[in-house]
């Protein structure tokens, strides 16, 4: 039972995080609540830094799982908005 609720926190701060970041522009910056779980922490390079992301959403054609696959789509539509500005992490200086 404790574990289920962790996971829905988690899910659910993603959503908030996902929500913070699609809403900021360039010359407004908001905070983004990555430190409030574990997943969002660890997903902070590829939510808003320096990765390339790419967002699978898995939804169904049947009418009994409409309600899941409309709100798969509206999270995956919020994830859409987010810019990244991923840059080649290049060294010019040799190793040896």
């Amino acid at each position: 039972m404790k574990e289920g609720i962790n996971i829905n926190k988690g899910l659910t701060v993603l959503g908030r995080v996902i929500s913070a970041l699609a809403k900021q522009t360039s010359d407004r910056q908001s905070l983004v609540p990555y430190r409030d779980s574990k997943l969002t922490h660890l997903l902070r390079g590829s939510l808003g830094g320096n990765h390339k992301t790419l967002m699978i959403a898995c939804i169904s054609p049947s009418a009994l799982n409409l309600d899941e696959s409309m709100r798969c789509l509206r999270y995956a539509g919020r994830a859409k908005n987010i810019r990244n500005k991923a840059e080649a992490n290049i060294s010019l200086e040799g190793d040896g």
